[in-house]
C-alpha cells in the first residue's frame, strides 16, 4: 500500500509540473475560473481552512515548478501558503480593509482580486502586461502614473520574472504616495546571503534548476531587503509567522519561513 500510494503522489506530482511548466499563465487563470467551484465543493472537508474566505477542505493540492510542496495550493480558492500568510497580516495585524486608500495591485492574484474589488473604500487599480485581470496593460519599469498616487501598492512575486528589477522598484517608489507603503513580496532564500541571476541562462529548464521557475531571472537572498532600501524605502522584513502558533500554521498550511518586505516612502 505505501508503495502503491507513493507511485500515486510521484505521479501527481509529474503531473502538476507538466501543467505549471507547459501552460501559460494566462491560460491557467481563465480555465481555473471554471474549475474552482467544482474543486471547492469536491475537496470539501474539515481538515484545512482557507482564512482568505473561510472555507474548509479535507485536503490541500501539491503546488511547485521545480520542489513540490504538499499542502500548498488550496482547490476552492487557489491561494498558495504566501497568500494565506499576508491575508492573516492584512486583516488582523493592520487597518488597511477598512481605511480610505488609493491602492495599486501589480499582477493581481485571483483569490486577492475578488477579495479587494469589494472593498469599497478602495480606489482599487490592477496592473499587469498580460493578465485577463488587469485594469491597465503597462510595464513595471515604466507605470503610466504620476509621482506620488497611491497610499498602498501590492506586489508579490513580480520582481523575479523582470530583468531590471532597479527600474521597477524605483518606479514604485515614485507613484508611492509619501507616508505610504508597499508589500513586495519575493522568493526569497533566507539560508542564502546574496541574490544571484546570470542573464545568460535562457534555457526555461536551466532556470528551473537554477532559479526555482522557468520564468524567474534570479534567486533572492537576505540582501534584497537591501536593495529595497538602496532605492529609497524604509524596509522592515516582518516575520509574522514568529506570532504564529504551530496549531494556526498547520490548519492554514502557511509557509515554513518567510518573512514579508514592508516598505514605507517617507
Amino acid at each position: 500500500m505505501t508503495k502503491k500510494y507513493g507511485f500515486q503522489v510521484n505521479n501527481m506530482d509529474l503531473a502538476y509540473k507538466i501543467i505549471l511548466n507547459f501552460f501559460p499563465r494566462t491560460w491557467l487563470i481563465k480555465i481555473s475560473l471554471f474549475l474552482q467551484p467544482i474543486l471547492k465543493i469536491y475537496f470539501k472537508g474539515n481538515t484545512f481552512i482557507d482564512p482568505i474566505d473561510g472555507s474548509s477542505y479535507r485536503k490541500f493540492l501539491p503546488y511547485g515548478y521545480k520542489n513540490i510542496r504538499k499542502n500548498a495550493l488550496c482547490p476552492g480558492t487557489f491561494s498558495l501558503e504566501r497568500h494565506r500568510y499576508l491575508w492573516l497580516y492584512l486583516y488582523k495585524e493592520t487597518n488597511f480593509i477598512n481605511e480610505k486608500l488609493k491602492v495599486l495591485h501589480v499582477a493581481p492574484e485571483q483569490i486577492f482580486y475578488k477579495k479587494f474589488k469589494k472593498i469599497n473604500y478602495w480606489n482599487y487599480t490592477t496592473i499587469d502586461l498580460n493578465s485577463p485581470l488587469a485594469d491597465i496593460k503597462a510595464d513595471l519599469c515604466n507605470l503610466p502614473f504620476n509621482d506620488n498616487t497611491f497610499d498602498l501598492i501590492l506586489c508579490n512575486h513580480v520582481l523575479e520574472h523582470i530583468n531590471d528589477h532597479v527600474m521597477a522598484l524605483k518606479e514604485i517608489y515614485r507613484v508611492l504616495k509619501k507616508g505610504g507603503t508597499g508589500i513586495l513580496q519575493v522568493p526569497i532564500d533566507l539560508d542564502r546571503e546574496r541574490s544571484y541571476e546570470n542573464n545568460e541562462i535562457k534555457d526555461f529548464k536551466k532556470r528551473t534548476e537554477v532559479f526555482g521557475q522557468y520564468d524567474h531571472v534570479r534567486i533572492y537572498g537576505k540582501d534584497y531587503f537591501k536593495l529595497l532600501a538602496s532605492v529609497g524605502f524604509d524596509v522592515n522584513p516582518l516575520d509574522y509567522l514568529a506570532s504564529l502558533d504551530k496549531k494556526t500554521c498547520e490548519l492554514y498550511c502557511l509557509p515554513k519561513k518567510e518573512k514579508i518586505p514592508i516598505v514605507y516612502k517617507n
